[in-house]
Order: structure tokens, then C-alpha cells, then sequence
């Protein structure tokens, strides 16, 4: 998945959009080493493990779940992969006019 979404990020760098990353894969260390690994560039929030706070509070029980938030953060589609993702928030951008 991560070459899409970085394809994503550069495509809609210029439009109300942002790609953020809950991470549940270890302590800061272990996390920014995947991040640069992986030439991750979003933002990312630490959780620390699959039954960390975020992972808890938002019921995600797979990795990785993804949530599409609209600009009045509405979710309105959940686990959507490539080109479904993609035309999901190409969906939400026309809404806006954008």
C-alpha cells in the first residue's frame, strides 16, 4: 500500500487534503526507523502497540485500517485500498468545489 498512498500525498499536495499515519509498531525508535525506511513523509502519531489508546478508542482489530474523514470529520468510508481510496477522496475534494 505505502507506494499508492505516496503517490497520494504528491498527487493532492496542493488540494485540502492530508494523509496521517497511527502507528502501532513499537516505541519512537523502532517507529522512525520504519518511517525512514519506508521514506514515509506524513504525519505520524505513535500509539505504541496494537492495543495502544488510539487502536483501543478507534475499535481497529486489522492493520491497516484506514478511515476516510471529511473536512467536517464525518467518516465516510473505512478499509478503502488504492484505487478506491484514491477515488474516494477525489469524491470528497469535488464536494468541496476543490
Amino acid at each position: 500500500m505505502i507506494p499508492h498512498v505516496k503517490e497520494m500525498v504528491e498527487k493532492f499536495k496542493d488540494k485540502p487534503f492530508a494523509m496521517i499515519g497511527i502507528n502501532s509498531d513499537g516505541d519512537r525508535s523502532v517507529v522512525q526507523k520504519i518511517l525512514k525506511e519506508n521514506e514515509i513523509t506524513w504525519r505520524n502519531a505513535i500509539d505504541g502497540s496494537t492495543s495502544g489508546p488510539l487502536a483501543s478508542a478507534w475499535n481497529v482489530r486489522g492493520w491497516p485500517t484506514i478511515y476516510v474523514i471529511d473536512a467536517k470529520g464525518v467518516i465516510r468510508a473505512r478499509n478503502l485500498r488504492d484505487r478506491d481510496l484514491e477515488s474516494k477522496v477525489e469524491e470528497l475534494l469535488a464536494e468541496m468545489g476543490r
